[in-house]
């Protein structure tokens, strides 16, 4: 009865084509380490080592989408971490390879866009976006690459651009599908690399999880710089939780500075000069440059908690990234204050637990007078969902010290997912979108979503 009140079912996604996933066996969605899922409004991405799967579990009737993406066998490349990009109406999948390479997809299995990240797995893609408030002074909207002891950043403005432009080529057949299809390599290069940052942080040890926060003040004695800024949480094995601030600069300091700009120009000055007293009539063909993995910029350190033999497991980040939700191997879980650095909250006996933030109506019985036509931001309040596979719950508790409001009953072998970051959905024009959480039943393939209402 329970699970009527506080469960819509929505669809399902049982096909025979989930059956090269390993679905048919007991427990197959959840005690595969290989086996990844993403979700979007309609859609559920699926995957492993070397296998993406598309299906719509909003329509039985549309076709499956597989994707097989060119892995290299020498390097025993696979598939490690899959995510939606969503803008307006152009969807992609975009997943991160075990040799730290980023493919993006359309949802017929194109490939769009082939890039190194830099030369490690790809543990995590986080995408997310910031609106400017109170707290947050810039509106971001960005797309991290999670590795070990590495964080890599992309802006999502240069990603939507570079997916508009390949959709309106592809619209006006700027080139020829055929010879385009299957071509890794011509079609990774149509495009310019795109720009983005990355930092080294593992100075504390290796990261299993991490996640950018936001932008954050700079240093007292840089208070005049130009620069951004980000405030940066890892968790891992040697440290729980570790904070970071990351700096747009790769220069290491003054003298760095310096000799970045003298050693090349005395480099090329000798060079000329040789060439003056050493002429050659040698006309060697020109070697083409290799590519470079991209200098890490500045990562400085702000805290750590050691606590052996605790360790850091999962992560998640509420919208406003002021708080973070994460696991540890005693079955804890404790829920970090991203801006003051402290944690506020601990739960005790969640063993193999995940979690994810959402949001469900406050005020819905409150001025009926005056209801709105459409629920709006203030009518929500923030929670996190607690998906305790071994007591086979999930419960639900008002952030940040608030009660337990639900405990929700659900089957074993079940799987919680949020949709994908919707980008410009920022936007003070839009209608509000809350935070809505999703629960996937591996056994029946059923596809549920927590109600947003208690009643």
């Amino acid at each position: 009865m329970a699970k009527r009140i506080h469960l819509t079912e929505l669809g399902c996604i049982a096909c025979e084509e989930l059956s090269e996933l390993g679905a048919g066996k007991e427990g197959w969605l959840v005690n595969n380490p290989n086996l990844l899922c993403a979700l979007d409004s309609h859609s559920l991405a699926l995957a492993n080592r070397n296998l993406i799967l598309i299906v719509n579990w909003g329509d039985p009737d549309a076709p499956r989408v597989k994707i097989r993406p060119d892995l290299s066998p020498i390097e025993a490349e696979s598939i490690t971490a899959i995510e939606w990009l969503v803008f307006d109406d152009v969807r992609v999948v975009v997943a991160g390879t075990s040799c730290g390479y980023l493919l993006v997809y359309s949802v017929s299995g194109d490939l769009i866009h082939k890039q190194m990240v830099h030369s490690s797995r790809i543990l995590k893609i986080r995408v997310r976006g910031t609106k400017k408030d109170l707290i947050q002074e810039t509106s971001t909207e960005e797309i991290c690459f999670v590795m070990p002891g590495i964080i890599a950043r992309f802006d999502g403005s240069n990603i939507q651009s570079m997916l508009q432009k390949w959709f309106q080529e592809k619209n006006s057949n700027f080139w020829d599908q055929k010879n385009r299809k299957g071509d890794v390599e011509e079609t990774g290069s149509l495009y310019q690399r795109l720009p983005y940052q990355i930092w080294n942080v593992n100075k504390n040890g290796v990261c299993v999880d991490a996640t950018v926060t936001g932008v954050m003040p700079p240093p007292l004695l840089e208070l005049q710089s130009s620069q951004r800024y980000y405030c940066a949480v890892t968790i891992g094995e040697d440290a729980v939780i570790s904070a970071y601030r990351l700096s747009e600069d790769r220069g290491r300091s003054l003298v760095g500075a310096i000799l970045s700009k003298v050693v090349p120009a005395a480099a090329s000055t000798i060079a000329s000069f040789s060439k003056l007293i050493w002429r050659s009539n040698d006309q060697s063909p020109k070697r083409k440059p290799e590519a470079k993995t991209q200098s890490f910029a500045r990562a400085s350190s702000l805290t750590c908690i050691k606590d052996y033999p605790r360790k850091g497991e999962k992560l998640t980040l509420s919208p406003s990234g002021t708080l973070a939700a994460i696991t540890d191997s005693l079955g804890r879980i404790l829920l970090l204050d991203t801006q003051a650095l402290v944690v506020v909250r601990l739960w005790k006996g969640y063993r193999d637990a995940s979690c994810v933030f959402m949001e469900m109506l406050a005020k819905k019985d409150k001025g009926k007078g005056v209801i709105h036509t459409e629920p709006v931001k203030s009518d929500y309040c923030l929670c996190l969902a607690i998906h305790a596979p071994r007591k086979g719950i999930i419960e639900v508790w008002q952030m940040r010290t608030g009660p337990r409001l639900l405990t929700i009953q659900c089957a074993k072998g079940s799987k919680l997912l949020q949709p994908a970051y919707r980008f410009g959905s920022n936007s003070s024009s839009s209608p509000y979108i809350p935070l809505e959480v999703f629960l996937l039943n591996g056994d029946s393939g059923q596809v549920s979503m927590l109600n947003r209402s208690l009643s």
